[in-house]
């Protein structure tokens, strides 16, 4: 049985410590929002994130960070991505020397234009750091509904524990190296997802959402193998399928948040609607500014960023999209 200190209780955390309290591994999950914390206690429910997923009695939500990291084998940080630097480091003052450290945080760093692994290189060893990402609604995970996702480290031994660690027969895991392809398709998709809201809103069909989630494929792409990232990875589950399921799916805060964006809502408003962090609306304008500074052409985020940034009107950007010069597909 292993120790896993899960830090964050948002959906996905919770999502997380479900799987592994299923299997009997010893978890413990600690939060800064200490009132959460504690009606998740008194509910056995994470009813602010997570409604419905009975919590086993095996999870213990624990007040002191301190507690939670003392002698875990596996620390997971589940905090949003804007976040992650400030509790790696906080929480690196607690945890054992040896604990393998499982990332599920998708985004880039704001100003800093950072992913999650170039964080965690100045503060652990990234020989025991693992990405775990992949097409995974919290809510449907939770309910114990088929779920499959790829662990990635520099390290593949360390992958193929997580692996181990996470291996049922409703959550299945597979292993690579490529943090950066597994990375990067974690966060830009959430860009993409919010453009195929904005298209959902704005009345537009299959057509248009099916344009926006191939290119925006392309452009992901684009910029993934300019990082240092293997092409293939953008068509595994870490690209084409975390891309499908939060384009197309009402779980997606991205996608929901576009919605009323395409509807004519303002962007501020549109997030506090959703009622949970959005990480798309900090991607965006992280991967626009890292996109020109890498010189690589991603129209569709550039597009999603001036909306955002209220400079143009969504029905505006869908026509300087449609008006681009002409291409090859494969430029």
């Amino acid at each position: 049985m292993s120790k896993i200190a899960v830090i964050g209780a948002g959906s996905w955390g919770t999502a997380l410590a479900t799987v592994l309290a299923g299997k009997g591994e010893k978890v413990s999950i600690w939060d800064i929002d200490k009132a959460h914390l504690a009606r998740m206690k008194g509910s056995r429910e994470n009813v602010d994130y997570l409604p419905g997923v009975d919590l086993p009695l095996s999870i213990d939500m624990v007040m002191d960070e301190k507690d939670a990291l003392e002698g875990a084998d596996y620390v997971l940080f589940s905090a949003p991505a804007q976040h992650f630097r400030s509790a790696l480091e906080t929480a690196r003052q607690h945890m054992p020397e040896d604990a393998t450290i499982i990332n599920v945080a998708k985004g880039i760093e704001q100003k800093s234009l950072k992913r999650m692994s170039e964080i965690a290189k100045d503060i652990v060893d990234m020989n025991k750091y693992v990405v775990l990402s992949g097409p995974s609604h919290a809510e449907e995970v939770g309910r114990r509904q088929p779920t499959t996702v790829a662990a990635a480290s520099i390290n593949i031994k360390a992958a193929e524990q997580v692996q181990d660690l996470f291996m049922t027969d409703r959550f299945r895991v597979y292993t690579t190296e490529d943090v950066v392809g597994v990375e990067l398709g974690g966060a830009l998709k959430n860009i993409i997802a919010l453009g195929a809201g904005i298209s959902d809103g704005m009345g537009f069909g299959d057509n248009a959402k099916a344009a926006l989630m191939t290119r925006g494929l392309a452009e992901i792409t684009r910029l993934g193998l300019k990082l240092g990232a293997k092409p293939e990875t953008f068509a595994g589950l870490t690209g084409t399928g975390d891309l499908i399921v939060t384009c197309t799916s009402m779980h997606s805060r991205n996608r929901r948040c576009g919605i009323m964006i395409g509807e004519g809502i303002h962007p501020d408003e549109a997030t506090k609607r959703v009622g949970m962090v959005v990480e798309g609306m900090f991607t965006t304008e992280a991967a626009y500014e890292l996109a020109s500074r890498e010189g690589v052409d991603m129209p569709i985020t550039e597009a999603i960023y001036r909306i955002i940034k209220g400079e143009v009107a969504a029905a505006e950007a869908v026509g300087i999209l449609m008006g681009r010069d002409k291409k090859h597909e494969q430029a």
